[in-house]
């Protein structure tokens, strides 16, 4: 029995002694052998780790109002467990329902939340309706929660609000197509925010540093500290006035022409800085979700959208002709329709009778197919108009601040007579962007330099307080000083000459204003064109003499293939009527006593009194009115004028013109005369010593001549004004809308 005993002791020690022995080597394996691991274990889930976020940069215009910035935002949340507990399901889900538009049984699954064992949930987001809230629906929801607290005698509901951040558009839709917007999460998703994504998120921060098990941070703690980095504030050089009167004509077009589209770029032409720019239809980017089921309503089509431009193209043709010295305003050519060589059908003029033979000026005011033709096929030819047009930029992109610039696509085929001859005035093998066309006008208005444009005005980093300004880029002086103010001049009586001009709808009392028109009729798709879709735009700047602002303006699909002149012109008028007072550009006005009025206080007068022209050579008078953008109509063919009307002296009304006679008053032919007033009209025909009849009131839109009892006899034929406030019988208007349909001005 003994023996039994001190065996089963003895086993029993043994077993203890291996036990510990094991214990013991398992102590000595872990504090020793993996001391390294199991130390860098408890640092592990002893360190906690805290993220300091970044402040997004704010965007602002280039007086400083905000445009996009970071505020405070609420989430709700709810806890399904706690919710159960107090029996208030049905009451959370109503009164959250009638706060935030949520669907009621969409929140019933969320209220009442359960894991995969059968227990409710403690934390639920309500997303969308609920996400990132603004500080109004914030209270409301806050007196809902006071609300439940009082009705069920509890300080518990299980819903809450989490404080976060979100971005923010206080100017609603204004600039948005700029701007962009970033989605729910932050992300950046279109416009500058997504092209300066980078720079204006800038990077969290962090802390690391040592808790207890209960998650109190550590005396001893160690801590890591990774500074933040907030994001760059942007000052762009968008005006926030000049967009809302970008934006208020585009509303007015668009509610009457009901286009697909409509886009307006303003600039400086001096800097190329974007004084205002935006595409109809447009969004709010505060409630971006709102237009997921609108197609296309997002896109930039000043940067993104390639088109036959038609005869806004010209102006590239006229600028090379004249720097190439190739350009006789007085030179003339008949109109109608042209035979080139290597084609066997005609091209026509947008009136494909035509208008007899014109001079090349008349060719430039009534944008005349067949005019640039000749100039830019016939004189300049293929190869060096190409040059102009890869000169102007047309063949690769601007390089504007904003995403997903393309550029356009000027490539006739060689030796294609009909591609080459065509892309003179603008169709066939010529693709183009609105940014490119704003470009190539502003070179002609700023004296002849191609400029890179750009919105962003300064970059501030608000870390270190370094602020990156943006300088005026000159790519390449495309045509020379002189020539861009010559073709200027050209440009202006587009819109000056209110009897033929293609742009008089762009006239504005008071200003000099140069701009060319453009209807392009639409390709159908099967090779040809359909003459019920245009694309119509109006290119221009102003003041012509001085210019502070270049516009462009195209119109996709108007209602009635309504043409560049009628549709986008009086968008062109209605913006730069309110823009130039703004920037302080005084107007000027004539009274009928011949007295002026500045509407800018004490600005100096800029209307043109008429010039001493008699014994000067016509070329030289030419010359002199050209110069200084006023109109006139030479009257004979002799070298010197013999006399002048109006008078050396005499106050000019904003688009007068001035006669010049310079041979005989018997040799003299009589000057066209429809349009003008009844009073300009008899002083041009006393000038010349003719008879004269008069038939009706008003503005003439007829003449004819006899004679009698051998004198020179002129009949007018006088109306008053048409509903369109214009110096034309309303005849004319109607023919310019067949003018427009033949891929007219």
């Amino acid at each position: 029995m003994v023996k039994r005993i001190k065996l089963r002791t003895l086993f029993i020690g043994g077993c203890i002694t291996l036990f510990f022995l094991v214990l013991l080597g398992r102590v000595f394996w872990i504090q020793v052998l993996e001391r390294d691991f199991w130390q860098s274990m408890a640092i592990e889930q002893r360190a906690h780790t805290s993220v300091i976020k970044a402040v997004r940069g704010m965007i602002e215009d280039r007086n400083g109002k905000v445009l996009a910035s970071d505020i405070p935002a609420y989430t709700v949340v709810v806890n399904p467990e706690a919710i159960a507990a107090l029996g208030i399901g049905d009451e959370v889900i109503i009164g959250l329902h009638e706060l935030l538009g949520k669907p009621e049984d969409e929140l019933k699954v969320i209220v009442e939340a359960k894991d995969k064992n059968g227990k409710y949930l403690k934390n639920r987001e309500i997303r969308n309706e609920g996400w990132k809230l603004d500080q109004e629906m914030r209270d409301k929801v806050n007196e809902f929660i006071e609300k439940l607290k009082d009705e069920h005698d509890t300080l518990e509901t299980g819903i809450g609000l989490i404080r976060e951040q979100k971005r923010y558009y206080p100017q609603q839709t204004l600039a948005a197509h700029i701007l962009g917007y970033t989605d729910r999460d932050g992300n950046a998703v279109m416009g500058l925010e997504k092209y300066f994504d980078n720079q204006l998120k800038g990077e969290n921060g962090e802390l690391i540093y040592q808790s207890d098990g209960k998650g109190i941070k550590l005396p001893d703690s160690k801590d890591t500290y990774q500074p933040v980095v907030n994001g760059s504030d942007f000052k762009l050089t968008i005006d926030s006035t000049i967009q809302y009167y970008i934006e208020q004509a585009m509303q007015k077009a668009y509610e009457v022409y009901k286009p697909k589209s409509i886009t307006v770029i303003a600039a400086d032409p001096s800097t190329m800085e974007i004084l205002g720019l935006a595409n109809m239809p447009t969004f709010n980017p505060n409630e971006f979700w709102n237009y997921a089921s609108e197609p296309g309503v997002f896109f930039n089509h000043a940067i993104k959208t390639r088109f036959e431009p038609g005869s806004t193209f010209k102006i590239v043709t006229l600028a090379g002709a004249v720097q190439e010295k190739l350009f006789d305003p007085d030179a003339t050519f008949m109109s109608g329709s042209i035979r080139i060589k290597g084609y066997g059908k005609l091209l026509y003029d947008q009136k494909r009778s035509g208008y007899g033979e014109i001079s090349y000026l008349e060719g430039v005011k009534r944008s005349s197919n067949v005019a640039f033709i000749k100039l830019g096929y016939e004189m300049l030819g293929t190869e060096r108009l190409l040059q102009y047009v890869n000169a102007f930029g047309f063949n690769e992109p601007t390089g504007i601040d904003l995403p997903g610039e393309i550029s356009g696509l000027v490539n006739p085929t060689p030796n294609n007579a009909s591609e080459n001859a065509t892309i003179a005035y603008g169709h066939g093998k010529v693709q183009v962007t609105p940014i490119q066309q704003l470009t190539a006008m502003a070179a002609i208005a700023n004296g002849g330099k191609l400029m890179v444009p750009h919105v962003v005005k300064e970059i501030t980093d608000p870390n270190n307080g370094k602020i990156t300004t943006t300088q005026p880029e000159v790519l390449r002086q495309v045509i020379s000083e002189e020539s861009a103010r010559e073709t200027g001049s050209y440009l202006e009586q587009v819109v000056a000459d209110q009897v033929v001009g293609t742009g008089r709808h762009a006239y504005i009392e008071g200003y000099r204003v140069a701009g060319k028109t453009g209807t392009a009729i639409k390709p159908d798709g099967k090779g040809g064109y359909d003459r019920d879709k245009v694309h119509a735009s109006f290119l221009g700047y102003a003041p012509a003499n001085n210019p502070k602002i270049v516009i462009y303006v195209g119109i996709d699909e108007p209602a009635d293939a309504a043409g560049g002149g009628a549709a986008a012109g009086p968008v062109f008028k209605d913006i730069v009527s309110k823009v130039l007072p703004y920037l302080g550009v005084p107007k000027v006005t004539t009274s009928d006593g011949g007295s002026t009025s500045v509407s800018v206080k004490n600005a100096p007068s800029t209307q043109h009194s008429a010039p001493d022209l008699v014994e000067k050579s016509v070329q030289a008078a030419k010359k002199l009115l050209i110069d200084q953008g006023i109109d006139f109509k030479t009257i004979g063919g002799g070298n010197n004028v013999v006399s002048q009307y109006p008078g050396a002296g005499t106050l000019l009304a904003s688009g007068q013109r001035i006669y010049l006679l310079s041979q005989q008053i018997n040799q003299a032919s009589i000057p066209d005369l429809r349009g003008q007033s009844l009073r300009d009209a008899l002083e041009v025909l006393n000038l010349l010593k003719v008879k004269i009849s008069v038939e009706g009131e008003g503005y003439i839109i007829e003449q004819t001549e006899s004679t009698q009892n051998g004198k020179r006899l002129v009949h007018l034929k006088l109306k008053p004004r048409n509903a369109y406030g214009e110096d034309i019988p309303e005849s004319m208007a109607k023919e310019e809308v067949v003018d427009a349909r033949d891929n007219g001005g």
